[in-house]
């Protein structure tokens, strides 16, 4: 039981950013708390921090032994959910990252009743727009946008697709006229997504070709993006979930046939594992349950008493 002594403190010390802030979660002296890792560094014979008076950081070996640590931490849940499933609640930590709008706006929700309905469920969120590695950031699941490239190392479950509208403000058609056709975009002002170059568009022969627009905006926020619609700067291309409460109260109108949309794919995927834990099944579950319909036709996902 030795070998397992001062884990507890090392995983503390790694997720609070400092030995100070690890020494108040745990109600111990910074002292003690140094001193835990100093003999953990010493029976494994590896430096595990880089620190000084003002900073501290993992070492590569730690962050390998970190993941290692967490993956243990995960088993012993999985072991604990498993004997609470016998009264079916799930117990224990889930990581989950996601897209920061769409997480926010659509997933977030179900998550707070997630931890509403299951006391001994504890769920830690990641609000990102890039790339993780589940893997080396020790994350359970995660939601993507687009194609899932790296199924070896991933199990993927699609969820539906994401629509993508093209709309704008009456105040903007008022002025420069509605398109009705594809070639009818060249006249038109666009606020483009982040370093997008144009928008595929289905045309009349059910070709996806590039929509000749042109644009002075440009904004890596979605929220910005809608707003600069709403107010009239031009065309904009937006998710369903996100547009469709705008057109509803008739601050955007949606622009062509819906033929003429792409949508993207919205999968949730997690490490291979030979049993899904009980507290990751919670999760998932409730997201593959609530989620599809949200994705096409803008509606909030349902909230259950």
């Amino acid at each position: 039981m030795d070998s397992f002594n001062g884990i507890a403190v090392f995983i503390q010390a790694v997720e609070a950013g400092s030995f100070v802030r690890a020494a108040e979660r745990l109600h111990l002296s910074r002292s003690a708390v140094g001193k835990s890792i100093a003999r953990l560094e010493q029976r494994l014979g590896v430096r595990l921090f880089h620190r000084n008076t003002r900073s501290q950081s993992l070492t590569e070996e730690g962050r390998a032994y970190y993941q290692r640590c967490l993956r243990a931490l995960e088993e012993l849940e999985s072991g604990a959910a498993q004997v609470g499933a016998e009264q079916g609640e799930p117990a224990g930590r889930v990581r989950i990252s996601m897209p920061v709008l769409f997480g926010r706006n659509c997933v977030a929700p179900l998550l707070v009743e997630l931890a509403r309905r299951w006391p001994r469920l504890e769920i830690a969120a990641s609000f990102t727009d890039r790339r993780v590695d589940l893997i080396e950031e020790g994350i359970d699941l995660v939601l993507r946008s687009g194609p899932i490239n790296d199924t070896s190392n991933l199990v993927a479950r699609k969820l539906g697709v994401q629509s993508l509208m093209l709309c704008a403000a009456p105040s903007y058609l008022a002025h420069h006229g509605r398109p009705r056709r594809f070639a009818e975009l060249a006249q038109h002002h666009a606020i483009l997504y982040g370093g997008e170059a144009g928008w595929p568009i289905r045309d009349e022969e059910g070709r996806v070709r590039a929509a000749p627009v042109a644009s002075r905006l440009r904004f890596d926020d979605l929220d910005a993006i809608t707003a600069a619609a709403v107010a009239g700067a031009g065309l904009a291309r937006l998710p369903c979930w996100l547009s469709a409460p705008h057109v509803k109260a008739g601050r955007l109108v949606k622009l062509m046939e819906e033929e003429s949309y792409i949508a993207i794919d919205m999968h949730l995927a997690w490490p291979p594992m030979r049993h899904v834990p009980q507290r990751m099944r919670a999760v998932i579950d409730v997201l593959t349950e609530a989620l599809p319909p949200v994705l096409g036709i803008g509606a909030r996902p349902p909230i259950r008493p």
